[in-house]
């Protein structure tokens, strides 16, 4: 019997270094370059806005087959030489596997297994879907007690335990992600001493709220998130408050979470895409296709979010002005 975050730690691990997760989803830089454009342009303002330190890191934890920092890098070299030259690349992912389809895209990089291994100094971090995979806890009321959900067969077993939330409602479920709140701090407080600023795409609710987000994907479809431990991928939703506030606890400010289709529009999804479809007339279809797929609120629009933190001297990062 495992408790629920052990489970799903291990279970992603396995899926993570056996499988291509790429055949079962496919998250935001994939289905647009410009998601990717636009975030390097959004970290070159955020380097400038930090004062142009000489040397800054730029680091992207999650990155997947690369595609996203590829498409950054491409816009950073040519619209910003001078941010360029002051970056080192650094990337933060355990799977080998992962590394290897990354690291083809990204040659220059600097690997690292946790966050917390990035080298000290000034930081630019970007991370898309990547807290929705931190393994969770889960609680559920049940009459005038609580119990803590395990797996045990691929079965919950409920052992009973100290109240996690107050609550009167019998059967609500709460759900808390402890590495979450763990790295905020660390990151929070990295920035409050050494500067700079992260920004994140994921998925989940603006406040945190009751309820089983425990999912899982296999071969492109819904499948039992307890059964085949390993052969598909858990996630469950970001709870943005929570995260905000263990950063904001630790000295870091923080803004949002937005709606990432109104976050990608004032960064410029649209005129960049149509600056696109002009270029590639045979691809202006795909092209706004895949642009109303990110922005649309009954699509990926709503339900993603962004959330940024930064020294709390600095200014709104672009994007979350009010």
């Amino acid at each position: 019997m495992q408790r629920l975050d052990a489970f799903m730690a291990g279970a992603n691990a396995a899926y993570y270094a056996r499988h291509d997760p790429f055949a079962d989803f496919t998250t935001a830089p994939e289905i647009s370059q410009v998601v990717g454009e636009l975030l390097g342009a959004w970290a070159a303002v955020t380097w400038r806005a930090m004062g142009a330190p000489a040397r800054v890191i730029l680091a992207e934890a999650g990155p997947g087959r690369g595609t996203l920092m590829a498409d950054a890098l491409r816009v950073i070299r040519h619209t910003a030489p001078d941010f360029a030259r002051a970056l080192r690349l650094h990337l933060v992912e355990a799977s080998p596997r992962l590394r290897a389809l990354a690291g083809a895209k990204l040659p220059e990089a600097t690997w690292h297994a946790r966050v917390e291994d990035l080298p000290d100094g000034p930081l630019i971090l970007l991370a898309n879907e990547f807290l929705d995979a931190l393994p969770i806890r889960q609680f559920i009321r049940r009459g005038a007690g609580w119990a803590e959900r395990f797996v045990d067969g691929g079965a919950f077993v409920e052992v009973p335990c100290a109240p996690p939330a107050a609550s009167e409602q019998d059967g609500e479920i709460r759900e808390i992600c402890e590495p979450a709140r763990a790295f905020a701090a660390q990151l929070g407080a990295r920035l409050a001493r050494d500067g700079g600023a992260a920004l994140f795409l994921d998925y989940g609710p603006e406040a945190s709220a009751p309820g089983d987000s425990l999912q899982a994907v296999r071969a492109g479809r819904p499948a039992d998130p307890l059964a085949d431990p390993g052969e598909a991928d858990l996630t469950a939703h970001v709870d943005f408050a929570a995260f905000a506030a263990a950063a904001r606890a630790a000295g870091a400010a923080t803004f949002g979470p937005l709606p990432q289709g109104m976050f990608l529009v004032r960064l410029g999804l649209y005129q960049r895409t149509d600056q696109l479809a002009r270029a590639n007339p045979a691809r202006t279809q795909s092209l706004i296709g895949a642009a109303q797929r990110l922005a649309e609120p009954g699509l990926m629009g709503r339900l993603f979010k962004a959330l940024a933190l930064s020294h709390p001297a600095l200014p709104a990062p672009a994007g979350f002005e009010a």
